[in-house]
């Protein structure tokens, strides 16, 4: 049985297991010596380590919750990466989806002739058949043009 022996100035995960943050590094250390460190900013290698101890039953997810104040779905969903995909899964990029990509040529160019004639974003989206967040999309990346709206008049009784 191990006891408990830590350096000075280092945060118990456990009995095992503690972790010292100190100029600008997070090193974890088990019993008396350091088994991994990683920068404060690198949340990809926390997330990552972390997973590792609780996957292989060094920490409890518990644990690294009160430890850390990171939520118990968190936890989890780490936990998962790290049994799916392993270390790798953390610092591999993932492909992103651009709804942009619905709006070249000529749908992109009858997109701007409806909104030149004054149609709005909702019904421009209903006539192209994509989503309105697609078209305001389009818009803020200046691909697409929305000519002032004209107020309507409210009159006053």
């Amino acid at each position: 049985m191990q006891l408990p022996m830590f350096p000075a100035g280092v945060t118990e995960i456990n009995n095992r297991v503690a972790v010292e943050a100190k100029d600008g590094q997070v090193c974890y250390v088990h019993g008396h010596l350091p088994v991994f460190q990683h920068e404060e900013t690198d949340v990809r290698s926390f997330r990552m380590f972390t997973s590792q101890m609780v996957v292989t039953g060094t920490v409890k997810p518990k644990e690294i919750v009160e430890t850390f104040g990171v939520p118990m779905v968190t936890v989890k969903r780490y936990m998962k990466v790290y049994r799916e995909r392993g270390a790798k899964g953390f610092y591999e990029t993932k492909a992103r989806h651009s709804s942009a990509s619905k709006l070249k040529g000529e749908t992109l160019e009858r997109a701007q002739q409806l909104l030149d004639e004054g149609r709005s974003v909702p019904e421009v989206a209903e006539e192209l058949n994509v989503l309105g967040n697609t078209v305001h999309k389009a818009i803020r990346a200046g691909r697409l043009r929305q000519p002032p709206s004209q107020k309507k008049a409210n009159p006053q009784p």
